[in-house]
């Protein structure tokens, strides 16, 4: 096939962190097809991280929850409409392995490569695949991610591949401060946040500013908790995923929840400490910078255990200290 005429569709809707573990492999494609035309359907919440990324032709949001949480079938017949009338693509692939996914690759013209019934999160959804790829799903994600796309376009996989990358997003670094700290307090699940008190007594155990991310109510008001019983601690600002993505690619240090922003840091190649209770290290790429601070628990990746609050046996202290490394 004429490499310059190959088109690409990704299909990854969710969520912010999955996103950005994906997202390093467009500098792998563009390394092996650099004249192809690559286009990521993603859900419209998480298309601005997405927007204007140099190697991406075209990103097109989804307005999946708007459509649930409406029940508005006219918006959903405009959306089926709208992905059935897109050019024909040389690939399709689902990097993402749950029936919704699968169900948007169903409308798009193209051969659809995925996760095979035992590797997709979701098994129905390899029935709309003509190629499917075995990847145990104990894999680390961003293993995975890179796997199921590197094999659908023939490209050799090795860990050098993602080892060697480049920061995954453009940003502005001319104002880093490397003494900077940016802590992320939220999360998805409840289980998955470390306490607002612990949180408080790591910014008093640190020297550096501590900026905390928020990004709804609820973890607003726990981060003015936070500044309010620690002189280290500053509230954020609220930002858009494009500012996020610069905030954090300037801090010398981001320590979180295993939640997006937390990944980003990975993604950017910046130095990160992310804390895990009900998850596990499965989640992260961990490097030289980028570690792990795992409670006691013990994690079945299987059958996840969303009223494991082990996290918060994790002491300040034991962050603190890795921080400061991490910092030097």
């Amino acid at each position: 096939m004429n490499r310059a005429s190959l088109r690409i569709a990704i299909v990854r809707l969710s969520a912010l962190g999955d996103i950005v573990n994906t997202a390093v492999v467009l500098q792998i494609i563009h390394c092996n097809y650099p004249n192809a035309l690559i286009d990521w359907f993603v859900e419209e919440a998480f298309a601005p991280i997405l927007s204007g990324h140099p190697l991406l032709n075209e990103v097109i949001p989804i307005p999946l929850k708007r459509i649930k949480k409406q029940k508005n079938l006219s918006l959903l017949r405009t959306t089926i409409g709208s992905l059935r009338s897109r050019e024909h693509y040389d690939h399709i692939i689902d990097a993402q392995g749950l029936l919704k996914s699968a169900l948007v690759t169903a409308f798009l013209r193209g051969p659809v490569h995925g996760f095979d019934h035992n590797s997709a999160r979701e098994g129905i959804a390899s029935l709309f695949y003509k190629t499917t790829s075995a990847i145990a799903y104990d894999t680390n994600v961003i293993k995975r991610n890179v796997m199921v796309i590197t094999q659908a376009l023939n490209i050799p996989y090795s860990d050098t591949l993602i080892d060697q990358k480049s920061p995954v997003f453009a940003c502005d670094e001319s104002t880093k401060n490397e003494k900077s700290i940016a802590l992320v307090i939220g999360a998805s699940w409840p289980s998955k946040c470390y306490s607002k008190k612990h949180f408080a007594t790591l910014c008093n155990l640190m020297s550096s500013p501590c900026h905390l991310i928020w990004g709804n109510e609820a973890e607003y008001q726990n981060a003015l908790w936070i500044a309010q019983h620690s002189a280290n601690a500053i509230v954020a600002g609220k930002m858009s995923l494009p500012q996020l993505v610069n905030f954090i690619a300037r801090c010398g240090l981001t320590i979180g929840n295993d939640t997006g922003p937390t990944h980003i840091a990975w993604a950017m190649n910046r130095p990160s400490i992310t804390l895990f209770g009900p998850t596990n290290e499965r989640m992260m790429y961990p490097t030289a910078i980028n570690i792990a601070i795992k409670s006691p628990s013990v994690v079945d990746i299987y059958h996840i255990n969303r009223n494991d609050f082990s996290i918060n046996e994790i002491p300040p202290e034991d962050i603190a200290k890795k921080a400061l490394e991490l910092l030097c």
